[in-house]
C-alpha cells in the first residue's frame, strides 16, 4: 500500500492531530506525555477546538516549523503526521529559550516543566545554536501502524535533512527507537548528554531513560559535539554498537549451547 508524505494544510490539522492523539494515547510513554501537558484530557471536542484553533494560531506566526502528513493514497484519509523545526542559520541563546507552558500552572505547570527542561538543556549540549532539524513529534494512526507508514515519515526527513545538508535530533521513545535506528539515527552517548526521568515526576514504578538520537547527513561532518566533529563521535557510535551487537550475538550462542 503507497504512502504519501506532504506537508500538511490548514483543514488538516484535526485529522493529523486525530492520529497524533491516538498513536500517543495507546503508546506507553507517550500516553504520559499527554497526561503531564494536557492533564485535563485530550479527548473532548471543546480541548479539539482550542488546540486547532491555537496550532493555526501558531502556524501564521512560527518561522521554522513544519508539519508533514502522510496520506493513505488508495483512500486519501491521513494516517500519519510528523512536527520538525528545521533551522537553517545559526540561532542566538535568545532565539533557543525554552517556549513557556502559558496553558498550564502551579503544580501542573511545574512538572511539566521539569520534564521538558530536561529534553531542552540535553538538546543544547548536543545541538546548541547550530543549524540542524528538530523531530518534535511523530505519530501513525494505530490501526495503520507496522505497514510502512512510519518509515515513510521518517525517510521524508531523512530526505530532507540529506538535501539541506542538516543533522537531525530527535528524542525517541523506547517503541520507537528501533524505527529510527533503521533510518540511520545512533543513540547520543550518555557521557554526552543524557535524560533520565525520574519515577516521581512521571507517575511510574521506575524512571525512565529517554533515547536521544541523531541522524548525519549524507557527508557532512562539520557539526561539532564538545569540540569533536561530530563525524568522529559518529564513528565512535558505530564502533560501540558494533561491539555491542557482537556481544548480544556471543551471549546468545552462550545461551544456547546451555
Amino acid at each position: 500500500m503507497p504512502y504519501l508524505v506532504l506537508p500538511a494544510l490548514i483543514p488538516d490539522i484535526r485529522p493529523c492531530y486525530d492520529a497524533y492523539f491516538a498513536a500517543f494515547s495507546t503508546d506507553p510513554s507517550g500516553s504520559i506525555l499527554l497526561d503531564i501537558l494536557f492533564p485535563s484530557g485530550v479527548t473532548s471536542d471543546e480541548f479539539r477546538k482550542a488546540h486547532t484553533n491555537g496550532t493555526l494560531q501558531w502556524w501564521h506566526t512560527s518561522e521554522t516549523q513544519y508539519t508533514y502528513k502522510c496520506v493513505d493514497s488508495e483512500t486519501g484519509e491521513i494516517i500519519g503526521m510528523a512536527l520538525c523545526d528545521v533551522f537553517v542559520k545559526p540561532r542566538t541563546e535568545e532565539e533557543r529559550k525554552m517556549p513557556e507552558i502559558g496553558w498550564l500552572h502551579g503544580e501542573q505547570r511545574t512538572r511539566a516543566e521539569r520534564v521538558l527542561d530536561g529534553l531542552w538543556g540535553a538538546r543544547e549540549r548536543i545541538m546548541g545554536g547550530r543549524p540542524y532539524v528538530y523531530i518534535h513529534a511523530f505519530a501513525v494512526d494505530p490501526k495503520h501502524q507496522g505497514k510502512g507508514a512510519g518509515s515513510a515519515l521518517v525517510q521524508a526527513i531523512v530526505d530532507l535533512g540529506n538535501t539541506i545538508g542538516l543533522p537531525i535530533y530527535l528524542e525517541a521513545t523506547p517503541t520507537s527507537e528501533n524505527v529510527y535506528f533503521r533510518k540511520g539515527f545512533r543513540r547520543v552517548p550518555a557521557e554526552i548528554a543524557q535524560v533520565v526521568h525520574e519515577a516521581a515526576v512521571l507517575g511510574t514504578k521506575e524512571d525512565v531513560e529517554v533515547p536521544l538520537m541523531v541522524k548525519l547527513p549524507q557527508g557532512v561532518y562539520e557539526v561539532k559535539v564538545d569540540g569533536r566533529k561530530l563525524g568522529e563521535v559518529w564513528a565512535e557510535w558505530q564502533e560501540e554498537r558494533k561491539q555491542q551487537q557482537q556481544q548480544q550475538r556471543q551471549e546468545q550462542v552462550q545461551q544456547q549451547q546451555q
